[in-house]
C-alpha cells in the first residue's frame, strides 16, 4: 500500500489548504496527537477507506516519538518475563512484536536496518542463561528471524567497542533487533497519509471536544497556535492519541473518567566518541542499581542511555544535569577508557506513557503494553512503544469501527511502504553519484529513494563545514514536510538538533531566515 509516486512526490504541503479543509469538511475519524500512535491510526482509518484528519499541539513526533533510543525490538525482555513467570500472554507479546518489526524494516529499508546487540556477561552461569534465552528468541522468530544469536568472546567484543573493559568479563552473546530513524520515520509515515489524502496540521490545539445530541463527542474547537485562527471540526469519532498527556483528554469528555497515566523520564547522551566502530551495539541488561543500559551507533555518533525515572508533564522535557552524570557514571563502569561530559555533543530526554488498564482488577503494576479506551465516544490509545505501531492502531480502529459503526473495509497497512522507499531508486543514485561520499550516504539515510527530488529543491552547498546538511534540505522540510518552526527542521526533519548541538547553532539563524521567508 503506497501513494502514486509519479504524481504525488513532488506536490507541496500546503498548511494553509490543509487548515482550510480541517475548518470546512466533516470527517469519519479526527485523531488528535500526531506522534507514532496517532498516525498510525491516521494511516490505518485511511487504509479502510474511511475519510481522517490530525491535529497536534506541537509538531508532529515532537513528544516521545522522536526521544526514543532508537530501537526496533522484539521484546526480548518479555521472554525473559514469560520464561521466568510462566506467562503465555507474554510469549504472544514477543511474537507479535518480531512480526511488526520485520515490518518496520519493510516499510523503510533506509530508515530501519537489522543491528547487532551484544551482551557482555560476568557471571560463567550468565554465558548459557543468556545463550538459552537468545536461542528461544531466534525460534520465536521463526521467518522473521534477522540473525542467529551466537557467543562472542572477550577478543570480539573488544573488536566491537574497543573502550570495553574486558578483564572482568567471561565472555558475552549476541543477537539481532533493529534500529530506526525515528523522527524521520515518523515524518514520513504523516507524508504518506497526507499523499493519501488526510488533512493534518500540527501547532493546533484542541480547545474544547464538542459533544452531540446524544451526549458522545463529535468533534473539537481548534486553534491554529501560529496564526491563532479558530477551527471547528466536525468528526464522526474522535481518538486521543496524546500519549503522556492522555488522562488530560479524556477528563474533558467525562469529568468521572479515571485516571490511568504515569509518566517517566529517559534521556540520552550523543557523544562525539566513537565508541563502536563496526556499527555493533552493546546492550549492558542490568547495571549495579538494576536498570538497562545502551551504547548504540547512531547516525556517526554513539547513543547512551537510558534512565526511567518519575516524571511531571512537560512540552519540552530536558536532561538534568545528575541524569547526564548519572549516565556517564554507569558508562564508564564497563570502559577502560572513561567518556567525559566533553564528549557530548547532545542530550534528550523524553516522556514515557505508563499505563494501567482501568478495567482490569487484577492489574499488578504498570505496564507499556497498550490499552483502548471509551470515555463518551472518545477513544483513546495509549501506552505501546515504537515497534508495535501499526497493531496498535488496527487494534484500535477494530475497535473504533465496531463500536461506532463505521461502514469501512479490513485494515490495509501491512504491507504499507513509506515515502522514499516506493519510488524511482535510479533517479536517486545517479543524483547522489554527483556528491562527495558523506553528503551522498546522509541523504540515501535519510530521504532514500527521494533525495533526488530533494536535490531539486534547491541547492546542494553544505550548510557548515564538515557537515553533511545541505541548503536543499531546508526548503524541502519547509515545503514538502510540513515544517512550521526552526526547531522542527532542525530536531524532526534534518534530526542535527538531537545529534549536534554545536553545529544547530551554527545554522539555526540560516534556518530561522527561511522559516521566516515562507
Amino acid at each position: 500500500m503506497s501513494a502514486p509516486e509519479s504524481t504525488t512526490a513532488v506536490q507541496p504541503w500546503n498548511r494553509e489548504d490543509h487548515l482550510n479543509r480541517l475548518a470546512d469538511t466533516d470527517v469519519d475519524v479526527l485523531v488528535i496527537g500526531g506522534g507514532a500512535s496517532g498516525v498510525g491510526v491516521l494511516l490505518d482509518a485511511l487504509s479502510r477507506g474511511l475519510s481522517a484528519a490530525l491535529v497536534d499541539r506541537q509538531d508532529f513526533m515532537a513528544g516521545t516519538s522522536s526521544r526514543s533510543t532508537k530501537l526496533i525490538h522484539g521484546g526480548v525482555r518479555y521472554l525473559e518475563q514469560a520464561f521466568k513467570g510462566l506467562d503465555y500472554s507474554k510469549y504472544e507479546l514477543v511474537r507479535e512484536a518480531l512480526a511488526e518489526r520485520k515490518r518496520m524494516l519493510n516499510m523503510a529499508p533506509h530508515l530501519a536496518w537489522p543491528l547487532t546487540l551484544i551482551t557482555p556477561v560476568k557471571s560463567m552461569i550468565g554465558l548459557p542463561y543468556y545463550r538459552f534465552g537468545l536461542g528461544l528468541y531466534d525460534l520465536l522468530s521463526g521467518s522473521q528471524r534477522l540473525g542467529k544469536s551466537r557467543i562472542e568472546s572477550k577478543a570480539e567484543m573488544k573488536r566491537a567497542c574497543p573502550s570495553l573493559n574486558i578483564k572482568p568479563l567471561k565472555g558475552g552473546v549476541s543477537y539481532m533487533d533493529g534500529q530506526f530513524d525515528d523522527a524521520r520515520f515518523g515524518i514520513a509515515m504523516v507524508r504518506s497519509a497526507v499523499e493519501q489524502g488526510a488533512a493534518v496540521a500540527n501547532h493546533t490545539e484542541v480547545k474544547r471536544l464538542l459533544f452531540k445530541d446524544d451526549g458522545t463527542i463529535g468533534g473539537a474547537e481548534c486553534t491554529d497556535l501560529l496564526s491563532q485562527r479558530s477551527l471547528t471540526i466536525r468528526a464522526r469519532t474522535v481518538v486521543n492519541c496524546t500519549g503522556p498527556w492522555t488522562d488530560t483528554l479524556r477528563l474533558q469528555a467525562d469529568a468521572n473518567a479515571r485516571p490511568l497515566m504515569t509518566v517517566s523520564s529517559g534521556i540520552h547522551l550523543v557523544l562525539n566518541k566513537t565508541l563502536l566502530p563496526d556499527g555493533r551495539g552493546i546492550l549492558i541488561p542490568e547495571t549495579n542499581d538494576g536498570r538497562v543500559l545502551f551504547m548504540l551507533p547512531w547516525l556517526g555518533k554513539t547513543l547512551v542511555g537510558t534512565t526511567d525515572d518519575p516524571a511531571q508533564l512537560d512540552d519540552n522535557p530536558a536532561a538534568s544535569q545528575s541524569e547526564v552524570d548519572y549516565i556517564i557514571k554507569h558508562v564508564n563502569e564497563w570502559l577502560d577508557e572513561p567518556v567525559s561530559h566533553s564528549d557530548i555533543s547532545a542530550t534528550f530526554s523524553g516522556l514515557r506513557p505508563l499505563v494501567s488498564d482501568p478495567d482490569e482488577s487484577s492489574t499488578s503494576g504498570l505496564t507499556r503494553d497498550h490499552v483502548v479506551l471509551q470515555d463518551k465516544g472518545l477513544f483513546s490509545l495509549t501506552g505501546g512503544k515504537w515497534t508495535t505501531w501499526r497493531k496498535m492502531a488496527e487494534d484500535c480502529m477494530d475497535t473504533v469501527v465496531k463500536v461506532a459503526g463505521l461502514t469501512a473495509g479490513p485494515c490495509q497497512t501491512y504491507d504499507l511502504r513509506l515515502p522514499g522507499a516506493n519510488g524511482d531508486k535510479s533517479a536517486t543514485e545517479a543524483a547522489l553519484s554527483k556528491l562527495p561520499d558523506d553528503i551522498a550516504e546522509y541523504l540515501w539515510q535519510a530521504y532514500g529513494d527521494r533525495a533526488h527530488l530533494v536535490l531539486k529543491a534547491g541547492s546542494s552547498d553544505r550548510l557548515v563545514e564538515g557537515a553533511p546538511y545541505i541548503e536543499a534540505e531546508l526548503i524541502w522540510a519547509i515545503k514538502f514536510e510540513g515544517a512550521c518552526k526552526s526547531e522542527d527542521v532542525l530536531y524532526r526533519r534534518l534530526r542535527v538538533g538531537m545529534l549536534d548541538q554545536e553545529v544547530t547553532r551554527k545554522i539555526e539563524s540560516r534556518v530561522q531566515e527561511l522559516v521566516k521567508a515562507a
